[in-house]
């Protein structure tokens, strides 16, 4: 197999690395995505995780959440209005666009 695109990444002594931006690309990942390190017979390798191959302890606290809410949907109740309010005021100038492609290294 020929090679495409070689990139470098150093790691930290905290054991840390940065996922150069064409390495993000060719895996179909960008911020919050989560990448698996295969170890075989042939090396190591690197592949995008799938949304089913994600944390299996989020799903076991998601399903607890919706049971306790099933059980007491009492606690389950809206902002105070003037939580809300305040929210909706420190965030008023803050502008994110989920769709823009992070451009230069991210450290994971």
């Amino acid at each position: 197999m020929a090679t495409i695109v070689q990139e470098r990444s150093r790691i930290t002594a905290k054991g840390q690395t940065t996922v150069p931006k064409a390495v993000r690309q060719a895996l179909g990942v960008s911020y919050g995505g989560e990448i698996a390190f295969v170890v075989d017979e042939h090396g190591v390798s690197v592949r995008r995780v799938e949304v089913e191959e994600a944390d299996p302890v989020i799903g076991a606290f998601i399903g607890f959440l919706e049971q306790d809410m099933l059980r007491t949907p009492q606690n389950v109740v809206a902002f105070p209005p003037i939580l809300a309010e305040r929210m909706a005021t420190l965030a008023e100038h803050v502008r994110v666009d989920l769709d823009k492609e992070i451009d230069g290294p991210v450290a994971l």
